[in-house]
């Protein structure tokens, strides 16, 4: 008895050891990193006629330009009335810089340098618009193409993304060269017009023109993260996220081939049933979540701005992953940037309630970590589904995760330091870019690529993102053409 008693005292104390030690090590990593933030000066607010800015924004959003994958020409004139707007609001510009016009609606500006040998950068943003859900129009406080300025807000599809991004930088350009501002090295402006149907006719025929001139660019900024303003949970203070990584984009149709014939009669195998049966699997056994790569660094970043459990948490991400993930599994847009997303959107199949179909088929839609391959998915899908009477194939405008964008180039610290110039009080941290952007058809042309948008928002702006009552506070508005300024001052001064 007594050395059973010995032996459990001394397996005690090793457990109370073994505590200690990790409770040591939680202590060290919290405190092992001080803050990563540039200590930079707030620069002085520069005066900006905001409203007559907010004006000319307002108006801009009037022109329905709605893109569409079907009809490269669909809403031809309301892009032809932008393209005039632009010309008219911003006279300065067009004498300094010259105008281009590519695959019939995109805009690319070349405003030349002083410098041959300073490798240029390039400022993007996108004209076209998503459409309005039909039904939701009476759901709008402002009719969504009427353009109004009303309680401190440009009101618009369009005022947010991304005519918000593509005005603010003109207003820049324009107050720079009325200033007498001339850049050393050479600055381009590229609008594409097909953003929200993949860019494959605007943004990459933009890129395909440059390349042909053999430009290679030193970076690129174009829409993105946002300034997050309670977004993130234990941090106190606004977050500037930038985007140096973005997601790939897979498709892949999975067509289930059956016998047709009479419902009387169902045969044990029918396409529906096996379409459904392999979408099931495929929502149930999800690619794995992981963090590295730059959402790793982005938590590394954000961890020492914080305090208390959550600090501890992000400093620990060997013990505390789990607990992570599975607070990632409860909310979409968190568990998008820890894991290659599965989502189920088209399901076609019969026509007759009394006819089994001959074949069913459904898209899914993936969006790819970096690190992951449209190869890598397919043969997930393969296996998971495990049904050779099912195809796959993939549809067109599938690419593969751009580069990323390296946090130790003299590129990201200009963006980084400009934040912090403009938006002082905000954190800055890398991010992942979930969604797709016109910038990942740079990147066999840019060094680096940016996705950012000088923007401040909380949790309930971004509902506004591609929905109802979209709108751009005037004086966000103001804060984003101080931020276009500065960086091209910074970058090209």
């Amino acid at each position: 008895m007594r050395r059973l008693l010995r032996s459990l005292r001394y397996l005690g104390l090793l457990i109370l050891a073994a505590g200690a030690a990790l409770v040591a090590l939680v202590l060290v990593n919290m405190f092992r990193h001080g803050s990563r933030q540039l200590d930079v000066a707030a620069l002085p607010k520069i005066s900006i006629d905001a409203e007559a800015a907010a004006q000319r924004l307002a108006a801009a959003v009037r022109f329905r330009t709605i893109s569409s994958s079907d009809d490269p020409e669909l809403n031809a004139d309301a892009f032809a009335a932008l393209k005039a707007h632009i010309e008219a609001s911003f006279p300065a510009f067009h004498v300094a810089a010259t105008q281009e016009v590519v695959a019939g609606h995109s805009l690319l500006y070349l405003w030349k340098g002083s410098d041959a040998a300073a490798r240029p950068i390039a400022l993007l943003a996108h004209q076209d618009v998503v459409p309005v859900a039909p039904g939701t129009e009476p759901d709008w406080a402002v009719p969504p193409f009427a353009g109004v300025v009303k309680d401190g807000f440009v009101w618009g599809r369009g005022a947010w993304d991304d005519k918000g991004n593509l005005y603010a930088m003109l207003e820049a350009a324009e107050a720079l060269i009325k200033a007498g501002f001339k850049p050393k090295r050479t600055i381009y402006f590229a609008f594409g017009h097909d953003e929200e149907v993949g860019g494959t006719r605007g943004a990459k025929a933009i890129s395909a023109v440059l390349a042909a001139r053999n430009v290679r660019l030193d970076f690129v900024i174009d829409e993105g993260l946002l300034i997050s303003e309670g977004g993130i949970k234990g941090l106190d203070k606004p977050a500037a996220l930038v985007g140096v990584a973005e997601k790939g984009y897979a498709s892949l149709v999975l067509t289930a081939r059956a016998t047709p014939g009479h419902s009387s009669m169902p045969p044990r195998d029918t396409a529906i049933g096996m379409m459904s049966a392999a979408l099931a699997k495929l929502e149930a056994n999800r690619l794995p979540m992981r963090i590295d790569g730059t959402v790793g660094e982005m938590f590394d970043t954000l961890a020492p701005e914080m305090s208390g459990i959550n600090r501890a948490v992000l400093s620990n991400l060997w013990l505390t992953k789990p607990l992570l993930f599975g607070e990632f599994a409860k909310s979409g847009p968190a568990e998008a940037m820890v894991r290659t997303t599965t989502a189920l959107t088209i399901f076609n199949a019969g026509d007759k309630d009394n006819v089994l179909p001959g074949n069913a088929s459904a898209t899914v839609n993936f969006r790819l970590l970096p690190g992951d391959t449209e190869a890598g998915i397919i043969d997930h899908v393969r296996q998971t589904v495990a049904n050779d009477r099912i195809s796959i194939t993939s549809l067109r405008g599938n690419r593969e995760p751009p580069p990323v964008t390296s946090t130790a180039g003299p590129s990201y610290q200009l963006v980084n330091r400009t934040i912090r110039e403009i938006f002082s009080d905000a954190v800055v941290a890398p991010g992942l870019m979930v969604a797709g952007t016109d910038s990942s058809h740079y990147a066999g042309i840019a060094d680096s690529i940016f996705r950012f948008s000088p923007l401040r928002a909380t949790t309930e702006d971004l509902k506004r993102f591609h929905g109802t009552n979209e709108r751009l506070s005037v004086e966000g508005y103001a804060d984003m053409i101080r931020f276009y300024r500065r960086l091209l001052e910074a970058a090209a001064g």
